[in-house]
């Protein structure tokens, strides 16, 4: 018996030895590809792309001077001349809120989240602080989802889109950070509803924290409102399912999260542009109509694949689960049980990426043949997040042993940011941005 039990230990031992050895592989490949991510972006020397950049520019600049809100004439027409902006009036895109104040036009959200990085002069690293939040959300939701080297895989797939790349290179656009921040809420939600035997008081903590980024998110672009919306839709279904064990607390603290930063927003607006559902862009600027919806679907496709080829990955993954379900739902035992996890999450990933799709696929803007990809493509960014999860279930299950599919993870991840890379180059050439290292 004794040696039974001391043969039974050594292999426990060397069983747990060798998931240890896998788990710091993962870490290290998803660390690898934000580091790749960091490497594109900083070797390219800095440049304003837009007008919206300048915008940007000077709310962050105001804020860091101390003017949390807005500015008199006599303080915007200074900071205009200041940073070479516009000399000759306030700000470009700025607009008056009331008799004699000025704000950006722009949501509000990304001049605070990156104030602090104008403050120290490391601005260019505000955009890559948030794309790390969203890999470490995405590391840990994808792995309690998909087992090992689904972490590395997400983040792979994430860091090497070339839509990440060209937007990461923007420090003064908001673009990656709203993405990062969707992504990182996203990943902490999806491991706050799956982790059963974690504790509620973690699962209430970190699936706060997923929503206060999504919150944040939100507060960058308003209507990343419709993820929030399919977050809270997602948390609901998931504490009616039995399987979930999520506390009724645990919900209600997430709720309360979101109300309160409903009427915070409220508040806000009505404090800075007059009304609650008020925001600084002129009646008219942004709009919406179902006639713009047959113009983007023949326009959109091409500029999508060609900034995001990981998409393709995220479609055949949600048809492939939605088929396994239906061939495996009759069974019982784990692989019944799984394939009805998968489809409650490849739905829930589906619903908010569809969602924002839906919303911008109605935006008139985006109907001009003309367009380069990186004028269009921005608008469709927050849904990577949940586009490179769904993509790495396909990758990290075919095959689907052990370091088979670390590998398979490596090369696809390999081939895509070869892609990214190019196409980070080329739609800044094609917009007539050349880039300079």
């Amino acid at each position: 018996m004794n040696v039974r039990a001391a043969s039974f230990d050594a292999h426990r031992s060397r069983g747990t030895e060798r998931r240890t050895r896998l788990g710091w592989v993962e870490v290290a490949l998803a660390f690898a590809a934000l580091a790749t991510l960091c490497a594109a972006v900083l070797s390219v020397a800095p440049q304003t792309a837009e007008p919206d950049d300048g915008a940007y520019h000077a709310s962050i600049a105001a804020i860091t001077d101390g003017h949390f809100l807005t500015l008199s004439t006599a303080q915007a027409e200074t900071l205009a001349r200041e940073l070479r902006d516009n000399p000759a009036a306030p700000p470009n895109q700025w607009v008056e809120v009331t008799p004699g104040r000025w704000i950006s036009e722009k949501d509000p959200g990304y001049p605070f989240l990156a104030a602090p990085f104008e403050k120290l002069g490391i601005i260019r690293l505000a955009p890559l602080f948030y794309g790390a939040l969203a890999c470490l959300g995405l590391f840990f939701g994808a792995r309690r989802w998909l087992g090992r080297f689904g972490g590395p895989a997400a983040v792979g797939l994430y860091c090497s889109s070339g839509a990440a790349i060209a937007f990461a290179w923007r420090d003064y656009m908001p673009t990656f950070t709203d993405t990062s921040l969707v992504a990182a809420g996203s990943g902490a939600l999806l491991w706050s509803v799956l982790a059963t035997e974690a504790n509620s008081r973690r699962r209430t903590w970190v699936g706060l924290g997923g929503f206060l980024a999504i919150e944040a998110a939100t507060f960058v672009r308003y209507t990343n409102v419709v993820i929030l919306g399919c977050a809270v839709v997602a948390v609901i279904v998931s504490w009616q399912r039995q399987s979930a064990k999520l506390p009724l607390r645990t919900l209600c603290w997430w709720l309360a999260s979101v109300a309160a930063f409903g009427a915070g927003i409220a508040v806000f607006d009505d404090r800075v542009y007059g009304g609650p559902l008020t925001t600084g862009y002129p009646p008219g600027e942004v709009t919406f109509r179902a006639s713009a919806i047959g113009a983007n679907l023949r326009i959109m496709p091409a500029h999508l694949m060609r900034a995001m080829p990981m998409l393709a990955l995220a479609l055949i993954s949600l048809a492939w689960i939605v088929a396994r379900w239906l061939v495996l739902r009759r069974m019982g035992g784990e692989v019944g049980v799984a394939a009805g996890r998968d489809l409650c999450v490849a739905l829930a990933l589906a619903g908010s990426w569809f969602a924002i799709w839906s919303l911008y696929a109605a935006y008139t803007w985006t109907t001009d043949p003309t367009s380069t990809t990186v004028q269009v493509v921005r608008f469709y960014l927050p849904a990577i997040g949940a586009i490179s999860l769904l993509g790495a279930w396909l990758v990290t299950r075919i095959p689907d042993r052990g370091w088979l599919a670390g590998l398979a993870a490596t090369a696809v991840i390999a081939a895509l940011f070869v892609l990214g890379i190019w196409a980070f180059h080329a739609m800044y050439a094609a917009f007539g941005v050349p880039l300079s290292t």
